[in-house]
């Protein structure tokens, strides 16, 4: 018969260390407790997490609104610079737009990190940048899964997902239904790649070396322009809805560019129209562009170049949008970036 120690110092040589798992949970607690919002009722280390759904009693017919994304590859290039810090804040960000698109109130997050061996240091980077990220929304970290699987992943990889739940009122849902020819599209800039595309940018970018200053990233290294995060757009969603600015749609940039997203939430016989010199495309795009060797057209469809959140309202209202945006939220680079035209597809000129 075998003790507890025997069991570990064998599970250990199979590849998977309990107390490195523990060690990583200690690390985590503080910062996951941070996060807890009075509706939280239960405790880091529970078999499932507690959320009141007294949260829901102003809403006259609440819905649930759920998605669950990751970084993808992005986190090759964490691995690549030994940066961790913002992978994190990247998955909540992301998670938290997607739930945006349908004008929902995040409430709580989940996350799954695995690795082939895991690290504690670097895992606790990563699970304090999404309790930073989830204390900045005002949600709760209320559970998720530390998973050390060697076999399954390589050694040095990491696998980062996310869940997060939000909550809206059936009344108030943006589904784009009510998007007519004529309605304003606004573009609410992004800070660079959302985590989509890094394959194909880490192929394009493959012989450069990554930590020296360049130009035309101005003054940034590569790494740090492949590993700017990925924005949260809530505080602008928030001031739009509290000025009472009509959002029919919206539309979070992701993987299929502008010319595949858009469409998604368009009714049928109608696209847009826009106008790309609108906005401001960040420098990392052309460098991947001309290092790969990549149209145009293939840019478009993999990547957000720029245009982060689209915004679709009624073309009166476009001015006090943009208004309350520079005010509400400091803002200045939202702009006006083309309109909602009869017909298919989205033409940017």
């Amino acid at each position: 018969m075998t003790d507890d120690r025997s069991k570990q110092s064998a599970y250990a040589a199979a590849g998977v260390d309990i107390d490195a798992a523990n060690e990583t949970l200690a690390r985590m607690r503080e910062a996951i407790r941070s996060t807890y919002t009075p509706e939280v009722l239960s405790d880091v280390g529970s078999f499932g997490g507690l959320f009141s759904a007294a949260a829901f009693k102003d809403l006259s017919d609440p819905v649930l609104v759920a998605s669950t994304d990751g970084v993808g590859t992005k986190t090759m290039v964490a691995a690549r610079l030994g940066r961790w810090e913002g992978i994190g804040r990247d998955l909540v960000n992301h998670c938290i737009n997607d739930v945006l698109v349908q004008g929902a109130r995040p409430l709580f997050f989940l996350d799954y990190v695995a690795s082939a061996v895991l690290e504690p240091a670097v895992t606790a980077a990563v699970v304090d940048g999404i309790a930073a990220a989830c204390r900045e929304a005002g949600i709760a970290l209320l559970g998720g899964e530390t998973a050390e699987m060697p076999g399954v992943y390589k050694s040095g990889q990491m696998d980062v997902v996310g869940t997060v739940v939000g909550v809206a009122d059936r009344p108030t849902l943006i589904t784009g239904e009510r998007i007519i020819a004529g309605d304003a599209v606004l573009a609410l800039p992004s800070s660079g790649l959302h985590p989509n595309g890094y394959s194909l940018a880490r192929s394009a970018l493959a012989a450069f070396d990554w930590t020296i200053p360049r130009d035309e990233l101005g003054g940034a290294t590569i790494g740090e322009a492949l590993l700017a995060m990925h924005r949260s757009y809530l505080p602008e969603i928030n001031a739009l809805r509290a000025a009472d600015i009509d959002i029919k749609g919206l539309a979070h940039i992701t993987g299929g560019g502008i010319v595949e997203n858009l469409p998604r939430i368009l009714p049928e016989g109608l696209g847009a129209r826009l106008a790309s010199a609108m906005w401001r495309t960040p420098p990392i795009f052309d460098l991947i562009a001309e290092a790969g060797s990549v149209p145009d057209d293939e840019m478009r469809r993999v990547f957000n170049l720029g245009g982060g959140m689209l915004v679709v309202l009624p073309a009166g209202q476009a001015p006090v949008a943009l208004n309350t945006l520079a005010e509400d939220t400091g803002a200045t680079d939202p702009v006006l970036a083309g309109e909602i035209v009869s017909g298919e597809g989205v033409v940017i000129a």
